[in-house]
């Protein structure tokens, strides 16, 4: 067997299943099937084998899942590929093969139902990968990154790692030769996800994703056109196989295989006592007209449904476009679609929920804020933002003077919404590194050499 060509990526994860995702290599004239096998850590003997048969519709890509887990527990897996030339083989057949397995083996730990116990999380986006004829130019400077995540990781082991979009630019070069094939944008994807420091860390710390504008075109869909057809399939068909494929969008089939039949982007997923909401801010957008719209009809009953019965400490709702504060300039964010923004802001007071904390990137800068109400006291949301992971020299960082802080954000009847900054805001590259332990959550930005450089505590209710 050979060592996956971009993975093993460990994504959703549970008490009891883990979804693994592997790519393999084409081969044109013989069977290519990926596996993966598993055993408690300190343990000898391994599981019997999952095996996918790898196919061109899915890059010589597949999710495998172990499933049967133990809760709180730390397992050790192999995974890889391999081609043969009988063509009549199955994954069933396959698995009666002999076979050599790579040296490699990786650990993750499955989550634990566990309530009040710290749990720790990163939260990253916009990380610039430039890539030149399909290879990338000093890929250790959108890389080192992730050696301080790992490093972090090391020290105080994560629950997961949440990347709030533009995992991937496909648009790097739309000035001068912008990519709309299929085959150029998967190298991307390759060539992001095959870096070292990235690499090793999701293969052994459950990774979420949810795309942001990048991933398509800039300010997508404002700026599309009816050439884009083409650009928008081929990029979320990219995008379902590298960052949507090993998440919780995919229910899983009674074969324990996941369905490829996707209804939607958005999904949810819990973590003892502590409840995330991730939003698809992109592809169900309403531009224009009495209905417009960040995010679907459907989408937002089921995070106003999920609001109102999540019973979770914490509940975290990814946005990849900031939710607050406002930007001055442009009518990309949330500001543009306030009807909607005030729909959920009343949904959490009406329903007088806490602890609800809002995660975000996309601006090229990090910072913490918090909303009150002018006739609710007790009426308090949070929003975090941390971007980039790397930028370029072709993009400036945001600074406080490019945001509406500190004042009114939106007004709904008689009472006022206003915002106040509790940390400055950072203009380098950096991750936030979330930390709740009793009734605080506290908020680390770290930049690429791992140093925080800013904090802030959030007192929960």
């Amino acid at each position: 067997m050979n060592r996956p060509t971009v993975g093993p990526i460990l994504g959703f994860t549970t008490a009891q299943h883990a979804r693994i995702f592997v790519r393999g290599a084409s081969d044109k004239n013989n069977a290519v099937f990926a596996g993966i096998r598993h055993r408690k850590a300190g343990e000898s003997q391994w599981s019997a084998g999952v095996y996918s048969r790898l196919s061109p519709e899915f890059d010589m890509s597949d999710t495998l899942i172990l499933s049967g887990l133990g809760s709180n527990t730390r397992y050790e897996y192999q995974a890889g590929w391999f081609s043969t030339t009988r063509l009549d083989h199955t994954p069933e057949t396959v698995a009666q093969t002999p076979l050599n397995w790579p040296s490699n083996f990786y650990t993750f730990k499955t989550t634990s139902n566990q309530p009040n116990r710290v749990r720790r999380y990163v939260s990253g986006s916009c990380r610039y990968l430039r890539l030149t004829a399909g290879i990338p130019s000093a890929p250790q400077l959108g890389d080192a990154i992730f050696s301080a995540i790992s490093s972090l990781n090391r020290q105080n082991p994560l629950d997961a790692v949440v990347m709030t979009g533009d995992q991937v630019y496909v648009d790097d070069l739309n000035v001068l030769l912008p990519d709309r094939e299929f085959a150029a944008i998967s190298k991307k994807y390759q060539a992001a996800f095959s870096q070292p420091h990235i690499r090793n860390l999701m293969s052994g710390t459950p990774t979420y994703m949810i795309l942001d504008d990048h991933e398509i075109e800039d300010n997508w869909p404002a700026n599309q056109s009816s050439a884009d057809r083409e650009l928008y399939n081929n990029a979320m068909t990219a995008y379902e196989i590298y960052q949507c494929s090993h998440g919780p969008a995919h229910d899983l089939l009674p074969n324990g295989r996941i369905n490829r039949d996707l209804s939607r982007y958005w999904y949810w997923f819990g973590d003892g006592d502590i409840d995330w909401f991730v939003m698809d801010c992109r592809t169900e957008r309403t531009l224009s007209g009495n209905a417009k719209s960040m995010i679907g009809t459907r989408q937002e009953y089921a995070l106003l449904k999920w609001l109102i019965n999540s019973t979770a400490k914490v509940k975290f709702i990814v946005s990849s476009v900031m939710f607050m504060p406002d930007q001055q300039r442009g009518d990309d964010g949330w500001k543009a679609f306030a009807a909607q923004r005030n729909r959920i802001l009343e949904t959490i007071r009406a329903n007088a929920i806490k602890n609800v904390v809002f995660i975000s990137g996309d601006i090229h800068g990090s910072l913490t804020c918090q909303l009150t109400h002018s006739k609710n006291p007790g009426f308090v949301v949070h929003s975090i933002v941390s971007s980039p992971l790397c930028n370029t020299k072709l993009l400036p960082y945001a600074k406080a003077s490019d945001l509406v802080v500190n004042g009114p954000l939106t007004t709904v009847g008689t009472g006022t919404y206003t915002l106040k900054l509790t940390s400055r805001v950072v203009s380098e590259d950096n991750f936030a590194c979330l930390t709740i332990e009793g009734q605080k959550l506290k908020v680390d930005f770290h930049n690429k050499n791992g140093r925080i450089i800013e904090s802030t505590i959030i007192t929960l209710t």
